[in-house]
């Protein structure tokens, strides 16, 4: 009792060049007053800090921290536009990071030491330890190596969370021992953080729900995504390569991935496990429907309607639901070892395979990497989806090139687009272009892009033809005119 203070009080304790490690995993379990009050601080006096957290924030504390000049260096993710715009211009430092990484490098010592760690928490158990609330991320590892933790409990978690999470924390090199999860639904760890209580430098109480999750309707094209991976899914049942429960399934977070999971509502399939980083409404809607019998991330992220019929029903979810620590959930082992079915977003992808999932035209990041090449690496299946083309068909996302790889076409199975699907396993090069043109690319750039193959074959040759020089025409299009046509 000694240790609770205002959110005020608590922030007076960071000091200029400080690393901060943060709760929060895609808006969810974040520091919902300390960063807010660490922002107003930044106003007025000189402060800045490197701040690590498990994924983005919500309430727009890293657009708070980053207009009152807080923010030095981020990692490992982020989705806020003001951030996004101070990055792009050089004003705050970004490392953009697998999201199984963090914890990795945090342990091994190769990152600097962190000072002091913010992690929200459901309650505090009678040794210490902290149940946290709506995410996991990298809280473990921060509680570990921080030198002072600040707790934010949440009085609007209902405390029956307790026992919604699988903590646990994997032995240092070179002592490392196998991670014993063979199935979804196997849990290894503990229900708390464990925390040296003599680290808690303050406590402070909150009562704020999670920022809410963006969830778009599914629109023609999400949906026309949707039913050719359904389709798929279906052929791959009948050649004997799945069966109808399918394998563990990730999905990334937003209306795609909403859409493809929503479609399965109506499908043959059954008795689906989830092995994935975020929760959505959708994953709750399958678990709802009887489609899906378990699912494990690192956090939920959902409506606030979604919230409201999970949190009031937390018994009902608790036997089919678990959350645990980002370098378990986005572990490269696990994910081979589980068989993942990974669906992730493209910004663009080449005629090749390659795909960009976070910079627009080669310079500008987007959000980051985040979990998905932890996925795509590793996964039984790694697929990837975007719309064909968009802004009025001004921008192809099918291009020659793309102009900045965050996966290889050696990590790439399967390619989505509004238009079609295209298998690539098995396929070299040159057969990977035609299939990528002739199914996944929008009717308005099919031609140019068929010539511009033909073009690269005939004229260059070589095991992946490019005609160099026109490589990255197509962007250099768009931004001289506003069309890549």
């Amino acid at each position: 009792m000694d240790k609770v203070t205002t959110a005020e009080e608590a922030a007076k304790l960071f000091e200029n060049g400080m690393v901060v490690g943060a709760s929060g995993f895609t808006k969810a379990g974040d520091s919902k007053v300390v960063l807010d009050a660490l922002a107003k601080r930044a106003e007025r006096e000189d402060i800045k800090i490197t701040l690590m957290t498990g994924a983005s924030l919500g309430h727009d504390t890293d657009a708070k921290l980053t207009r009152s000049g807080a923010l030095a260096k981020r990692m490992p993710f982020q989705v806020d536009r003001v951030l996004r715009q101070a990055i792009n211009n050089g004003e705050v430092l970004f490392i953009d990071q697998h999201l199984s990484e963090s914890a990795e490098l945090l342990h091994n010592r190769c990152l600097p030491s962190v000072d002091i760690a913010v992690i929200e928490a459901a309650l505090i158990e009678r040794d210490g330890s902290i149940v946290p609330t709506t995410s996991v991320g990298n809280s473990v590892t921060f509680a570990a190596l921080a030198k002072k933790v600040i707790v934010e409990i949440n009085t609007k978690v209902p405390e029956s969370i307790y026992g919604l999470h699988d903590i646990f924390q994997p032995e240092n090199y070179p002592h490392r021992n196998v991670i014993p999860i063979v199935a979804p639904e196997n849990r290894i760890g503990r229900r708390s953080i464990p925390l040296d209580i003599n680290k808690i430098a303050a406590i402070v109480f909150t009562d704020i729900q999670d920022s809410p999750a963006d969830i778009s309707p599914p629109d023609g094209k999400t949906m026309a995504i949707a039913r050719h991976l359904l389709r798929f899914f279906e052929t791959e049942v009948k050649k004997g390569h799945l069966t109808d429960r399918l394998l563990p399934i990730q999905a990334g977070i937003g209306k795609v991935a909403n859409a493809v999971l929503s479609g399965f509502k109506d499908s043959n399939f059954y008795d689906l496990r989830m092995f994935s980083e975020v929760l959505q409404d959708s994953t709750f809607d399958l678990l709802d429907s009887g489609k899906m019998s378990f699912a494990s991330a690192s956090s939920i992220t959902v409506s606030p309607a979604c919230y409201e019929k999970v949190f009031s029903n937390l018994q009902k979810y608790k036997d089919r639901v678990v959350l645990r620590p980002q370098n378990i959930s986005n572990t490269p082992g696990l994910i081979r070892r589980l068989g993942v079915i990974a669906i992730n977003t493209a910004i663009e992808f080449d005629i090749y395979g390659n795909v960009n999932s976070t910079h627009i035209g080669g310079t500008n990041i987007m959000n980051g990497i985040g979990g998905s090449g932890d996925f795509a690496r590793n996964a039984y299946l790694s697929i990837f989806v975007t719309q064909a083309a968009s802004k009025d068909n001004s921008i192809s996302h099918v291009l020659p090139m793309v102009s900045h790889v965050d996966h290889t076409e050696h990590d790439v199975d399967i390619l989505v687009t509004d238009v079609g699907l295209a298998d690539l396993r098995g396929l070299a090069p040159r057969e990977r272009a035609q299939v990528i043109i002739s199914n996944c690319v929008h009717p308005d750039y099919r031609e140019a892009l068929q010539s511009y193959f033909d073009r690269a074959a005939e004229q260059r040759g070589g095991h992946t033809p490019h005609i160099l020089e026109e490589a990255f025409a197509w962007h250099v299009r768009y931004r001289e005119t506003g069309s890549m046509k």
